[in-house]
């Protein structure tokens, strides 16, 4: 399993346009083989951040992924920029439930 987690800062007066402009994206991203999370959604302490948490079967569910985003037109209709991002990839050896 890889987990993708991170962050995007964007206009607190835009976040909620932010991550309804992305909705689209998530839909579709849940659809693809080996996805097993995608979530985009505001940070509900921060105005100003929306976080990114996705987990995929393997890190080749991952490339088939990012290599469809790549390809994708750049107009899916976001309009709404983040001024920073910070997204991280971590792979998973294991786990297990919290309890």
């Amino acid at each position: 399993m890889v987990i993708v987690g991170g962050w995007f800062e964007v206009d607190p007066d835009r976040r909620d346009d932010f991550v309804a402009e992305r909705s689209d994206v998530i839909r579709r991203s849940r659809a693809e083989h080996g996805c097993i999370e995608y979530v985009i959604a505001a940070d509900p302490v921060d105005p100003g951040r929306a976080v990114l948490f996705e987990r995929w079967a393997s890190q080749a569910d991952l490339d088939v992924h990012l290599a469809a985003l790549a390809a994708a037109p750049k107009s899916d209709g976001a309009q709404i920029a983040p001024t920073a991002v910070s997204i991280v990839v971590y792979d998973v050896s294991g786990e297990r439930a919290l309890a």
